[in-house]
């Protein structure tokens, strides 16, 4: 006792810390999960366009988080927003922004100046893997950057 006042101090349990810890790994359980929800995405892979890759009825999983999976370069794998009724497309990287495309790929309908298609900026140039049967950026031009739903970056 100082001066006349009591000073009582109480000591924690341990029950409290245990619920405590099971708070934190639910809350980290909780944060997880809807970041891998909002971040990676399963595609069922539909149609021959990207065969020998992708078969129709094959799973893959597609991540929007590029800053885990890296920037999107030639060769990627893209789902891209589509206004088809399935409302998205698969397709590889074909050639990035600035990047020329060869004469025999270039899109068509489109003006092309001096022999040669040089892809806009913001805009990826796509092709399917399977060409004879692929709809992509020779019928359509290249995408939007900010039609691409993200990155394949899982598959069977």
């Amino acid at each position: 006792m100082i001066g006349g006042n009591v000073v009582a101090v109480s000591k924690p349990t341990g029950k409290k810390r245990v619920i405590t810890g099971f708070f934190g790994v639910l809350m980290f359980i909780l944060g997880w999960s809807i970041f891998m929800f909002l971040n990676f995405h399963t595609v069922v892979v539909s149609g021959v366009s990207m065969q020998p890759t992708f078969h129709t009825g094959q799973r893959v999983v597609v991540s929007r988080a590029y800053w885990m999976v890296g920037a999107v370069r030639q060769k990627d794998i893209l789902v891209i927003r589509d206004n088809n009724p399935d409302g998205f497309i698969i397709k590889r990287v074909f050639r990035m922004p600035g990047e020329v495309v060869p004469k025999g790929l270039s899109p068509k309908n489109w003006s092309i100046e001096s022999d040669k298609f040089v892809v806009p900026e913001g805009k990826f140039y796509v092709l399917g893997d399977n060409l004879d049967q692929s709809e992509d950026s020779r019928s359509f031009g290249p995408i939007d950057a900010d039609k691409v739903l993200g990155k394949v970056v899982v598959w069977p």
